[in-house]
């Protein structure tokens, strides 16, 4: 049982430098799954798991969006949101030279560099959010608020509407 301790990823030392208050949770993953698979596997409900995603402008400046698992980044309401004409994702051969996460393992916490960072703002009514945890195989548990303080980030509306909505 002591693997527990064995597995702490910079983002949890991050979370502690700041006593930022967090769960950790893990399952089984040797590969690279989607993050609502991930949800599923851990029992959250979809509007409380989230991802990670990287845009980078023509600027080339980088940009960090935390957005819910089941739902699409709106790249012209997430360039707008930042001041930029556009955004595009940045390639996924890029993902660990950029941030210093694989895929899959992508967190907002203590990328190689802090990037400014923009959470949708959906989040900001939960009483709690799941991230991922730095690596594959480990997601945090935080209040929304706590991840923006640790991120000095921001919340905005950045995804793409469902069909659905009110």
């Amino acid at each position: 049982m002591k693997k527990e301790n064995e597995i702490k990823t910079n983002a949890m030392r991050y979370l502690d430098n700041k006593k930022i208050p967090y769960r950790s949770h893990t399952y089984e993953c040797e590969e690279f799954i989607d993050g609502i698979t991930t949800a599923h596997l851990l029992g959250i409900p979809l509007d409380h798991a989230y991802k990670t995603l990287v845009t980078v402008s023509k600027s080339k400046q980088y940009y960090v969006f935390v957005l819910p698992v089941d739902r699409e980044l709106d790249l012209k309401k997430a360039a707008r949101t930042v001041g930029e004409k556009g955004l595009e994702m940045i390639h996924v051969k890029d993902i660990n030279h950029v941030t210093g996460y694989v895929r899959g393992g992508c967190t907002p916490l203590a990328m190689k560099k802090k990037f400014p960072t923009i959470i949708e703002k959906e989040a900001s009514t939960l009483s709690f959010m799941m991230i991922s945890g730095g690596r594959l195989g480990s997601q945090i548990e935080l209040k929304p608020d706590d991840l923006i303080l640790a991120t000095s980030g921001k919340y905005a509306n950045i995804v793409k509407e469902n069909h659905s909505n009110e």
